[in-house]
């Protein structure tokens, strides 16, 4: 994560977020997501990649 530019970054926590919204969509159905663990593995994810983003002075939040 820390290779990426800040473009890919921000592409990347895009997909992860957009990815979280469906798996709690299909949750919220009655669905089981696709791994057990996926909707604990996508919000460290993204935890880590706003870590990194602040640490580089990327967000503007």
């Amino acid at each position: 994560m820390r290779d990426m530019d800040s473009s890919e970054r921000q592409e990347q926590l895009a997909d992860w977020r957009n990815e979280l919204m469906e798996e709690y969509g299909r949750a919220a159905m009655g669905g089981s997501p696709q791994s057990p663990g996926r909707i604990r593995w996508i919000r460290r994810n993204i935890a880590r990649m706003l870590t990194i983003m602040q640490e580089e002075g990327e967000l503007n939040e």
